[in-house]
């Protein structure tokens, strides 16, 4: 099927990864904030960058988007 998508160029470099990360892996001063010892979902930019971290997955994509950036799950 050749269907044309019209890119929106401008939005592209607003993505976002978005990945689980195991608490145990965050540095000491991290762990101390966060009240589980399972696992928290970092955001990072697409060069590597941690923006941020969310106690799930959903809220990692909520703080994405609030913020206007395009999240993808990464494995």
């Amino acid at each position: 099927m050749n269907v044309k998508f019209n890119f929106d160029h401008e939005n592209l470099d607003r993505v976002v990864y978005v990945r689980a990360v195991d608490v145990s892996e965050l540095p000491e001063d991290v762990r101390a904030q966060v009240s589980d010892t399972g696992q928290v979902y970092a955001i990072h930019s697409e060069d590597g960058e941690q923006l941020a971290l969310a106690k799930d997955r959903a809220v990692a994509f909520a703080i994405a988007r609030t913020n206007e950036f395009a999240p993808v799950s990464v494995h």
